[in-house]
């Protein structure tokens, strides 16, 4: 049997705390095992028969029933060489690696000298077996050396003196962390926390880079005189370090979505929702553990989680609702408009609207109305005073001080005249693009565009790349594709936007501009911008770059309420939309006008509110007056249908006062940009008339007919109706 290179230990890390396989630390190896793979199958049977692994063949060289067997094989060695040592509790846990010869083999032990001299054995020992050596000779050389080396440093989670949430899950989880971070502050704690952006206690950043591992839980643990602890926790530090701490009061999970697939051995979304479900198992038993009931992967955690169940969920008649009350757990989610708290044979407990939740947008981002419920349930879990959760929600802003990088929407004066919208986001994936289009799009006003700053890293596979590429030319009037060059992650830009193109492609769309940095192409994006328009960002190495050149050029930082102005205008209403409506329920003339006056007041430069204050003069009889305001609103921004609206009653009030030259210059234009208003034609015919141009105004008012009627005798004779038409003189 060939033994050259046959075993070979490729990676060899110690987790210090939780991890995917154990509760407590362990010693993770990643074994290359060719010679066992392609080796004779009768010859390693007999090897497993006698460290009593049993299997009636090992399979064939190369095959999966092979690294089966091999599988099989390698966890007896490893517990036979602890049990040789002495080692009383022994938990191994073998699995199939990234190649089809490589194994990872995990063994929970806490001293760091045992560990290191198991990753020096295990290799040599296979090797040995492999080669023939005698058994229990080989067994009892490599016993003794674990059993003689010395312990070496006790590797021990932390153990929190504190409340501690931890917060995991593909989107949504920094967001979250600073969310329920905000709940702690709101409640008079001293409040430490930790994320990709760095380590902060209250609001104030210590330590600043990716603290979304064990590193960021030292930080916050050992920050002097914090009370309260919240801890993102990320796939990565779960993966190659284990967590930071031994147990948790409360976990949290926002959700699982197909986001760095491929790497470090997590293929597929199940796997990564085992990676994710980590931090629910080492909830403490009357903690709780918050999860996110929309989906399935998520929710299925509570099977194996350690603390109580408190699912959350958009969707007040979810069945994961009701099963976590079921098992004596707790729900939270939206009851007309306002996030409840559910509790067993309970009435729901009302917190706060959605209107008065700033990080929703009005309702609007559908993600953070999800992060809202998981930040409430996690802060009323910890502990927290209901009062204090409320006043959180209140006043947690998706601003740049509070939330950078997450939907942080900005106002920005055009140079070419007029304002826009400018939302940067952190956008990498598809759930996130997903969120951002969405609330571009809900920002938009009748009549403008959405234009997407389309770019992410290079890590994400070749099919996501296209998917992404298809979702902005769906969801976006026009794409520009903005690059990151720190993060390509060994694709080229070329490479990366040829996916993104190709995308656009199969739904009908092509990239405008493509540009090499964030910066640029914000700059591109406000260069090719109309007053109105949504630019929407996905943003990352440069979003403080980008805010700071924002807010040094004019842009002003939209507030909860100019959100709120800005949602509703996006529907085509105005935020005094019920005021407007009472005010023509009025019966009385001079009532309306005094009503929309004192709405004048108010919003003096709203071309909406002039446009009501000009019609409330006209239906008064006051025509002179209605002129001079049908005249203002149409100077100030008028977003249809009240723009054409107020030009068609100008056009009538004209008429009405004998200046039929100026009606028609206004319906003509009218007719040009709306050849099938029936209205138009309509209010043209009639001034044509008072001109004495009666066959013209004959012509337009059949003709409109004849185009417009599906009536079947009109369909009937629509040939000789159409000719008769034109020959009108």
């Amino acid at each position: 049997m060939e033994t050259s290179a046959s075993v070979r230990v490729v990676g060899a890390r110690i987790l210090r705390g939780p991890n995917l396989y154990f509760t407590r630390p362990a010693v993770k190896l990643t074994l290359r095992v060719p010679g066992y793979l392609e080796g004779e199958g009768d010859r390693l049977r007999a090897l497993g028969a006698t460290l009593g692994v049993r299997a009636r063949e090992a399979g064939q060289p190369g095959s999966e029933a092979r690294r089966g067997f091999v599988l099989r094989l390698v966890e007896r060695t490893i517990r036979l060489v602890l049990r040789e040592a002495g080692v009383v509790r022994i938990g191994v846990r073998v699995r199939a690696g990234e190649e089809i010869d490589e194994i990872v083999v995990v063994c929970a032990l806490a001293n760091a000298g045992r560990a290191e001299v198991v990753s020096e054995v295990l290799g040599p020992l296979l090797q040995d077996l492999l080669d023939g050596a005698n058994v229990t000779e080989a067994f009892a050389v490599a016993g003794d050396r674990v059993r003689s080396a010395p312990l070496g440093e006790r590797v021990r989670a932390l153990r929190p003196t504190i409340p501690v949430v931890a917060v995991t899950g593909t989107n949504g989880k920094t967001t979250t962390t600073r969310l329920i971070a905000h709940l702690g502050m709101a409640a008079g704690l001293r409040t430490g926390w930790s994320s990709t952006d760095g380590v902060l206690v209250q609001g104030e950043l210590v330590d600043s880079g990716d603290y979304s591992g064990p590193g960021g839980a030292r930080a916050v643990l050992g920050a002097p005189g914090v009370q309260f602890g919240v801890l993102e926790t990320a796939r990565g530090g779960m993966l190659w370090r284990g967590l930071g701490t031994a147990y948790n009061d409360v976990s949290v999970v926002t959700n699982v979505s197909p986001d760095h697939l491929g790497m470090d051995g997590i293929e597929t979304l199940d796997q990564l929702a085992e990676v994710k479900a980590i931090i629910t198992k080492v909830t403490k038993p009357k903690g709780w553990v918050v999860l996110n009931g929309d989906d399935p992967r998520v929710w299925a955690m509570r099977t194996s989680a350690s603390g109580q169940p408190w699912c959350f969920s958009l969707d007040p008649e979810s069945p994961s609702l009701r099963e976590s009350l079921e098992a004596h757990g707790r729900g939270i989610t939206v009851l007309d408009g306002d996030i409840a708290v559910l509790r067993p044979g309970a009435s729901p407990d009302r917190l706060i609207s959605l209107v008065d939740v700033p990080m929703t947008l009005s309702g609007l981002s559908e993600h953070n109305v999800a992060n809202a419920l998981a930040g409430a349930a996690a802060g009323l879990g910890a502990g927290l005073p209901r009062d204090a959760v409320v006043e959180g929600l209140r006043t947690f802003t998706p601003d740049y001080r509070l939330n950078p990088g997450r939907m942080n929407i900005y106002t920005v004066t055009l140079p070419q005249a007029g304002t826009a919208t400018v939302i940067l986001d952190m956008a990498h994936n598809e759930a996130g693009l997903e969120a951002l289009l969405r609330v571009g799009r809900g920002l938009v006003r009748p009549g403008s565009q959405l234009q997407l700053g389309l770019g992410t890293g290079g890590d994400r596979t070749d099919e996501i790349l296209v998917r992404m590429g298809e979702m902005a030319g769906v969801g976006a009037d026009r794409v520009q594709i903005q690059h990151k060059e720190r993060y390509l992650r060994g694709r080229s830009m070329e490479e990366l936007e040829s996916f993104l193109r190709q995308g656009l492609s199969h739904v009908g769309g092509i990239p405008t501009a493509s540009w090499p940095d964030e910066f640029s192409g914000l700059t591109g994006l406000l260069a090719a911008a109309h007053d109105g328009d949504v630019l929407a960002m996905m943003t990352h190495s440069d979003r403080a770059k980008l805010h700071q050149w924002l807010m040094a050029h004019g842009a002003t930082a939209d507030d909860a309420a100019t959100i709120r102005r800005k949602v509703v205008a996006a529907r085509g209403e105005h935020e005094a939309e019920r005021e407007i409506a009472e005010l023509w329920e009025l019966a009385d003339s001079a009532a309306r006008i005094d009503a929309a006056r004192a709405l004048h007041r108010r919003f003096p430069k709203d071309g909406r509110v002039l446009y009501e204050l000009a019609g409330s003069y006209d239906s008064a009889g006051e025509e002179e007056q209605a002129l001079e305001w049908y005249e203002r609103a149409r100077k100030r921004r008028l977003d249809e249908p009240y723009r054409h609206r107020a030009m068609i009653q100008q056009a009538s009030t004209l008429r009405h006062l004998g200046r039929l030259g100026e009606s028609l210059a206004i319906l003509d234009q009218l007719a040009e940009d709306y050849p099938d208003n029936s209205a138009v034609i309509l209010f043209r015919a009639l001034t044509l008339h008072d001109l004495g141009r009666d066959a013209e105004a004959l012509q337009a008012t059949a003709g409109q007919l004849v185009a417009s009627s599906a009536e079947p005798d009109v369909q009937r004779y629509l040939n000789s109706l159409t000719r008769f038409t034109a020959a009108i003189e």
